[in-house]
């Protein structure tokens, strides 16, 4: 067995999936050994460096199909990477995460909701980001706030009213930044500072004096950046000196312009 060798600058060893030196005479695989298409530090398949690993199959799609059920978890992850897509649905129920994640970055949109109930966050938002936009609304009510978010983010316009009352505000802003009409206006009036922002902010200029008296000040400066001149008085007596400060501006540009 050869010794353990590293990488310039580098403390990382060549070593397999079990810690031990890897010994390039019992590789499978001498005919890319002997091209050098494959070597330790390099390429490897026998390596447990996941860069390693995916440099092999890079080199070698072919033989990707081969080592979807090998015992290390990173030689199955990157394989799926380049394994036939019709190898791939017997992976949906790997024991790890990495490989599922690796799963739901290939398998079509329109077999993601295959993996939409999985148990891990981050497959669950790749699954979000790519899941046939028929199968979408099924993960509306997810258990977490950022998957929820990815789904806001593509789900179609006439659905946003299902999540305009979701628990978590940063989903609440995500339906903000995308509503329209009497959804846009009912959100304006949020209990969250943010997501009122957020919809205020695309709400017609004309529309926004009922808001000069909202409890946060970042709104109340956003209103008073863009609300018509006429509306414009009672802001200059706002608690906050830049609200004050914007309100005074505007007002003199518009009488200078009158």
């Amino acid at each position: 067995m050869t010794e353990p060798a590293t990488r310039r600058g580098s403390d990382i060893e060549a070593l397999d999936w079990q810690g031990q030196a890897i010994d390039c005479s019992s590789c499978p695989h001498q005919e890319a050994l002997r091209a050098g298409s494959c070597a330790p530090l390099k390429a490897c398949v026998l390596d447990r460096y996941a860069p390693r690993i995916d440099r092999f199959f890079a080199a070698h799609p072919q033989w990707a199909d081969q080592y979807l059920d090998h015992p290390y978890f990173e030689v199955r992850a990157v394989a799926v990477k380049h394994a036939s897509l019709f190898r791939l649905a017997g992976l949906i129920n790997d024991p790890d995460e990495t490989v599922r994640w690796s799963v739901a970055m290939r398998l079509p949109p329109t077999q993601l909701h295959r993996l939409a109930g999985d148990p891990h966050r981050e497959v669950r938002i790749r699954v979000a980001a790519r899941i046939a936009l028929d199968h979408l609304p099924a993960m509306m009510h997810d258990d977490d706030y950022y998957v929820r978010q990815v789904v806001a983010r593509r789900l179609a316009t006439g659905l946003l009213h299902r999540m305009a009352h979701d628990p978590d505000p940063e989903v609440r802003k995500v339906v903000a930044a995308r509503a329209d009409g009497t959804l846009l206006l009912g959100l304006a009036n949020d209990p969250d500072p943010d997501v009122r922002l957020t919809a205020l902010q695309r709400l017609p200029a004309h529309l926004l004096a009922p808001w000069r008296g909202d409890p946060d000040w970042r709104v109340r400066y956003a209103i008073t950046e863009r609300i018509p001149p006429e509306f414009l008085e009672p802001m200059l007596a706002d608690s906050d000196e830049e609200v004050r400060r914007v309100a005074q501006s505007r007002l003199a540009t518009s009488q200078d312009h009158s």
